[in-house]
């Protein structure tokens, strides 16, 4: 039996001081506590694009000027396969805050640690600090 692969757009929001916006993962959720680039499942009958969009409405109260295609890939966890889109994010209207209850801080590009992290960001945190 294969695996059920659900999509998820999720953006990284960056300001002028190369700071990143993350949300820490409510209780009750996989991987709880640690930290993610905030985003969501992909809709049917959505883009990638438009799901960020929703998502990033819904879930931090931004509504997205501009975003660049960052990273593409597929994960497998156990159960499920995640295909990501990441998406760079430096233009926006609205101050990011946890609409749901998460909390929400910027953090420094270079600063980022892999182990805080959900096991399917490895990849993208490593290439993120290697810009730096």
């Amino acid at each position: 039996m294969s695996k059920p692969t659900i999509q998820v757009a999720a953006g990284i929001i960056r300001n002028e001081f190369k700071q990143i916006y993350l949300t820490q993962r409510l209780e009750g959720q996989d991987f709880a506590q640690s930290l993610e680039f905030p985003g969501g499942k992909v809709d049917a009958g959505e883009t990638p694009e438009q799901a960020l969009a929703r998502e990033l409405e819904e879930e931090i109260g931004i509504h997205i000027l501009s975003a660049f295609p960052y990273e593409h890939f597929r994960f497998e966890y156990p159960t499920k396969c995640i295909e990501f889109f990441f998406y760079l994010v430096e233009e926006w209207v609205g101050e990011p805050f946890g609409r749901e209850g998460q909390e929400g801080f910027w953090i420094d590009q270079a600063e980022l640690e892999e182990g805080q992290f959900p096991p399917a960001n490895a990849e993208l945190i490593h290439r993120l600090k290697n810009e730096m």
